[in-house]
């Protein structure tokens, strides 16, 4: 039975979820103050984190960067602001997903599931062999990257996009690929995702962030990685 940690400080919304979440099969410990998050993350230490953005005591920002810190469990972040900066940022600190309030409690269920389905790394195609393109080199079966030599750590899901890129070096990946390939092709999400991680990959691969030479923009299309 999947364990799920529910940090959410309105009591209708978390009641009522925390029942159709258990009604779906999994093991539901709730929490609505932000200072009780962590400590019951390092209890229950669950499969997938279910967190308000808005919260007493802790923010869910700090939250999310301080599980994250430790953690790669998924983390799917609430949040009733509309304003695509607070969505944006809840993916940069490192959560899966996202879901706006009021929202449809069968989507987010959708959601969920989606999530713990792609949350094992799963193989993206071809051997565990290192590749390399433009001074990056990927090696899966260590896990590991290196950017003109030094080792650079990466979260799972940066990780498998890079790999996927430098793996396909030199061709042109639509948006739609690259969503498949790495977060599932029932990824309920929308592609903004894919454009924070690119965003955070850049800030690690490239020399010139601003100014990519690696990971280069194909307008309308996709990406493309460099393979020189």
């Amino acid at each position: 039975m999947p364990k799920l940690l529910l940090v959410e400080d309105e009591q209708a919304i978390a009641a009522g979820l925390a029942i159709t979440l258990e009604a779906e099969g999994f093991q539901v410990v709730w929490v609505k103050d932000g200072l009780e998050a962590i400590p019951a993350w390092e209890r229950i230490r669950p499969d997938l984190v279910v967190l308000d953005l808005m919260l007493p005591g802790m923010s869910g920002t700090e939250i999310c960067r301080a599980i994250r810190a430790r953690s790669d469990v998924p983390i799917i972040m609430l949040t009733a602001r509309e304003a695509e900066v607070d969505r944006v940022v809840g993916l940069e600190l490192g959560a899966d997903d996202y879901v706006t309030k009021p929202f449809s409690t069968r989507e987010l269920i959708a959601r969920i599931k989606a999530v713990l389905r792609r949350a094992p790394l799963h193989d993206l195609g071809g051997d565990d062999a290192p590749v390399e393109a433009s001074g990056v080199r990927v090696d899966r079966a260590r896990h590991e990257v290196r950017v003109d030599g030094v080792a650079v750590e990466l979260p799972p899901k940066e990780f498998e996009l890079l790999a996927y890129l430098v793996e396909h070096a030199g061709r042109v990946l639509t948006r739609g690929q690259l969503i498949d390939e790495v977060w599932g092709s029932d990824y309920v999400g929308d592609t903004k995702t894919l454009d924070v991680h690119i965003r955070r990959l850049r800030m690690r691969v490239e020399r010139e962030p601003d100014a990519p030479t690696r990971i280069q923009t194909v307008r309308g299309v996709g990406y493309r990685f460099a393979d020189s």
